[in-house]
C-alpha cells in the first residue's frame, strides 16, 4: 500500500475513534471519519496482542492492507478508517478475510455503489 494512503499517527487514530463511526462483524470492526485531505483514502490495521503474537499480528495486518489495496477503486473517497482485526479472523483464508472486510465496509456505508 502507498505511504500517502496509510494512517500512521497517533492523533489521526485517536480522531477517528472519538469522532468517526463505527461497524462490526465477528472478524473486523471498522471506524471511520470524512477527511477532505485525505486523497482517495486513507486506511490504519490495528490487531492487538490478544490476537497472537508478533509474526501472527504482522502478517492479518499485510493481509488486510493487501484486500483493501486490491478493492481501492470501490472505497469512496476522502475517508479515513481504521480496520480493527478481532481474534476469529486469525484462522480464516484470504478469500474469507476479503469477503468479511468487503462485508464490514458495505455495511459502514464505505464502498461506493455500483451503477
Amino acid at each position: 500500500m502507498q505511504r500517502k494512503l496509510r494512517l500512521r499517527n497517533r492523533e489521526d487514530f485517536s480522531r477517528i475513534y472519538r469522532h468517526g463511526k463505527s461497524f462490526a462483524n465477528s472478524q473486523f470492526v471498522v471506524y471511520w471519519s470524512r477527511q477532505p485531505k485525505a486523497e482517495p483514502f486513507r486506511l490504519g490495521v490495528s490487531a492487538s496482542k490478544k490476537i497472537g503474537n508478533a509474526v501472527v499480528r504482522n502478517r492479518m495486518r499485510r493481509m488486510a492492507k493487501e484486500i483493501v489495496r486490491l478493492q481501492a477503486d470501490r472505497i469512496q473517497e476522502h475517508i479515513d478508517f481504521v480496520l480493527i482485526v478481532r481474534k476469529p479472523a486469525v484462522g480464516m483464508k484470504s478469500k474469507e478475510l476479503e469477503k468479511s472486510i468487503l462485508h464490514v465496509l458495505k455495511r459502514a456505508g464505505l464502498l461506493k455503489t455500483s451503477k
